[in-house]
This record gives structure tokens, sequence and C-alpha cells, in this order.
């Protein structure tokens, strides 16, 4: 089975400017919805290819006839963005996400690929967990996403199957950069500052994934046959890619020899958890195409050709919260994130 007809929403962020470009390359024919917040500004040029600029809750189910998939990114992209304003985060990654699936269902869309998190397990205790893990959801961010999982399951039918992906951090290149994901950060710090200081002791543990195994896990999900995925949630990462903060500060720091790692103090933040990840290996036959200290050498190659200095790795554009915060502030964006005549 092939869903060659794709709608990419958030495709010209961070994950989506590198995944339309995978799925291109492919052979699926791909249309990108972005609203634009984060396309003011490029670390590298993107490719070529059109992304159509639309709030995706503005979209009607006639606008989502035709495509056979819908790959659904487009919501407000982290923890410390959710806690801006949760009143608003409950609205567009919750109610924003559900309208649109409706409207897919509607239109005759037949699977539902779903960008959740591993962050829904929070304080996930000793224990791997998984997919049948009790859930902890420590922010707005990963409370939105099991209200999500929860209502797009309740939404599934014999011609509309929601497929829920709880990714691991991501890290590695786009254009569309980001420097608030753990590991592009403590690698950007170590770039242009050449030390890296953590804001806790380095104990929290987090799962990681490189950019382009997300990509490949997508492909795979779409490439599935209906009875291996239909309505079903994988986590999306590599067991051995289980890390404390502490440990991918030491693994960058080898790539940048003379790289000081400071700890910092005990954090109040009680978001820990180890991840298993064998449901999507077995089903699906995933297998990570990436692990950390490659990853970390493409950045490095990627911030010298780019010439990234320090200036750069602190533009509001490659920061979520930073970048909606000028939008606001130069009142681009009005108070429920549309964009204003200005």
């Amino acid at each position: 089975m092939h869903l060659l007809r794709v709608l990419v929403t958030g495709a010209d962020g961070y994950i989506g400017t590198r995944l339309v470009e995978r799925l291109r390359r492919r052979g699926f024919q791909v249309t990108g919805l972005d609203v634009g917040f984060y396309s003011t500004d490029q670390l590298y040029p993107a490719p070529g290819g059109v992304v159509q600029r639309k709030d995706t809750r503005e979209l009607v189910p006639e606008e989502l006839t035709g495509f056979d998939a819908v790959v659904h990114l487009a919501e407000l992209s982290n923890d410390p963005l959710g806690e801006l304003d949760p009143a608003l985060t409950l609205d567009i990654n919750h109610r924003g996400t559900l309208r649109l699936a409706r409207a897919a269902r509607e239109a005759g869309v037949e699977r539902f690929v779903y960008f959740s998190s591993c962050s829904v397990y929070g304080d996930g205790g000793e224990a791997p967990c998984a997919e049948e893990s009790e859930l902890e959801p420590l922010t707005q961010y990963a409370r939105c996403k099991v209200l999500n999982e929860i209502a797009l399951q309740d939404l599934a039918s014999e011609s509309f199957s929601p497929v829920l992906l709880r990714n691991a951090t991501v890290y590695g290149p786009s254009p569309r950069m980001r420097f608030d994901l753990l590991p592009n950060n403590l690698a950007g710090l170590a770039h242009t500052r050449g030390r890296i200081e953590l804001i806790s002791d380095g104990t929290p543990r987090r799962p990681l994934i490189h950019i382009e195994d997300v990509c490949l896990a997508t492909e795979l999900v779409l490439k599935a046959a209906r009875q291996s995925v239909h309505n079903q949630v994988f986590n999306v990462g590599a067991d051995e890619a289980n890390y404390s903060v502490l440990s991918v500060a030491q693994t960058i720091a080898k790539i940048y020899p003379g790289c000081p790692v400071e700890r910092g103090p005990a954090s109040a933040d009680r978001r820990s958890y180890f991840v298993s990840f064998g449901k999507i290996r077995d089903r699906l036959g995933f297998q990570p195409e990436w692990n950390l200290e490659r990853g970390v050498v493409e950045l490095q190659a990627i911030f010298r050709r780019s010439g990234l200095s320090a200036a750069r790795f602190e533009a509001p554009a490659f920061n979520r919260v930073k970048q909606i915060r000028a939008l606001r502030q130069e009142n681009r964006l009005d108070e429920r994130l549309f964009w204003t005549a200005a």
C-alpha cells in the first residue's frame, strides 16, 4: 500500500521542511501548508518547493478532498511555548487538531498521521515507558497531546485510520533550525561559546531521535498496510538512544575538544523518562540510521558552513518562544496568533 497524495501541515517548520523534501524524493505527491510563523529566517538554504500559506484552523473539508493522508505537525510545538498561554494552547493544539481531523474524515482522507510526543510520559519513573504505560503529562503541551490521542482514536472508523507517533526529542539540522531542542541547543553552545552550561544537574533523561529518522518513520507509516497501523500508537526512537542530559552534553563535548561541561542546580522540572521503542521496530521494521555522535558531527559541519555566530544562535527565528513573542511585540500576530494587517 502506498498513500501517494499527502498533505503535510507545518511544512515550513523544523521537521516539516525536511519531511516534505524526503517524501517528494520518495515519489509522494506532497502538498505543504504552513502558517509561516518561523519562515522569517533560514540557517541554510531550504530546498525548492511551494508551501501554501494557510492556518490549519481555517481549513474546511473541501480543501482536504483528494488527499490519501494528512501528516499533522502544525501545533505550538514545545513545552515552554505551550505554557505562555495555556488557554490558547488548548484552542490551537487540541481543538484545532480535532477540528482538522474531523474535516479530514469528512473529506474522505484515509490516514491521519499525528505527531505526538514522548513528553506525555512526564515523570516516567525507572521502568521503560511503552505505548501502554500510564501517562503523566506535566505541561499544557503534553496534556494536549494526550487529549488528542484519545480524541483521534475515538474518530477511527473503517475508512479513517489515525496513527499516533510519540516522537523522542528530535535533533539535527534543518533550514528552519530549532536551537530550543536539547541536543541542538547544547551543540550550538559548544560551537558559539566553547562551553556547555547546563541549566540543570544533568540527571533528567530524554530519548533522542535524529530528524531524518523521524522522516523515515513517517514514510514507513504512510507505506504500511492499514492493519499494521490503524488506530495505533508508536513510540518513535531507539532503545539505545535514551540519554541523561549530562551524557548528551558529554557526547557533544567529545566532538568539540576542550569544551567544558558545567552542571547547574537540580531542576524543579520533573520531566524525565526512559522509553521503549520495540513496537515500531517489530511492527514496521523501523531501524534508525543515525546516532548522536554522527548527528553532532553533522551539526558541526552545518554550523561551520553556515558561519553560525553567537548572534545567529540566539536569533528569535530559531527559538519558538522568542519568535512568537517577537511577532506579537511587532504587532504582526494578534492575541489568538492570527496574522494582523501589519
